[in-house]
């Protein structure tokens, strides 16, 4: 796993706008909407811009809230189905509202430079793993990273080392995921990630 400090060579990415996800509730622990609204500002600072689930409550809405608050921009896509339930975030800089998940998650993934996965559940989980492993069969070639808050994903980072020690997973392809316990290290080390070299198994439109 990619935990080491970026080196003193050009980024191999330039992170635009990058796509989080994360709950739609806050969670029992202060600790993740502290790091919800720390990585919105230093979104801000870097001039990259936020694309997430358009939702204005729970991590979505720290996440977002803090961007805007700190001028910078954030793009919401949301499913109209979900537009009550989510609470649709009206003071974003876009908001897209889409037909179902699978457009949600395609035009996420195309307007964003890079993945990163906060605190959440079984939503949050399958839609970062569905970009990791995009990244794994060749359709992106852009950079994924989880943000560890207070151990969250400790034991999903086990199981991953698991899956190679098993034979499941390329231990390459478990070195190109980013993780970090500090949003500014996390950024700074997914844009200096190194690029996965890997055989395109199948092409992006038939994803």
């Amino acid at each position: 796993m990619n935990r080491s400090a970026p080196s003193n060579t050009a980024p191999s990415h330039r992170i635009q706008q990058l796509c989080v996800f994360c709950g739609s509730s806050s969670g029992d622990n202060p600790a993740y909407a502290n790091a919800a609204e720390h990585l919105g500002r230093e979104f801000a600072g870097a001039g990259i811009g936020l694309v997430f689930g358009g939702g204005r409550v729970g991590l979505m809405g720290a996440l977002a809230n803090a961007v805007l608050a700190a001028g910078g921009r954030a793009v919401g896509v949301i499913p109209k189905a979900l537009v009550e339930k989510e609470i649709a975030h009206t003071s974003l800089t876009e908001l897209h509202i889409v037909n179902s998940m699978h457009e949600r998650k395609a035009l996420m993934a195309d307007l964003a430079d890079a993945f990163v996965l906060l605190p959440g559940g079984f939503g949050s989980w399958e839609e970062f793993c569905e970009m990791f492993t995009w990244l794994q069969l060749g359709i992106h070639r852009k950079p994924c990273g989880v943000l560890n808050v207070a151990g969250y994903y400790d034991s999903l980072i086990a199981q991953a080392s698991r899956a190679v020690s098993d034979g499941f997973l390329r231990a390459s392809h478990l070195e190109s995921l980013t993780i970090a316990t500090d949003p500014r290290s996390l950024l700074l080390r997914l844009a200096s990630a190194p690029i996965l070299q890997e055989i395109k198994w199948i092409s992006k439109q038939e994803r």
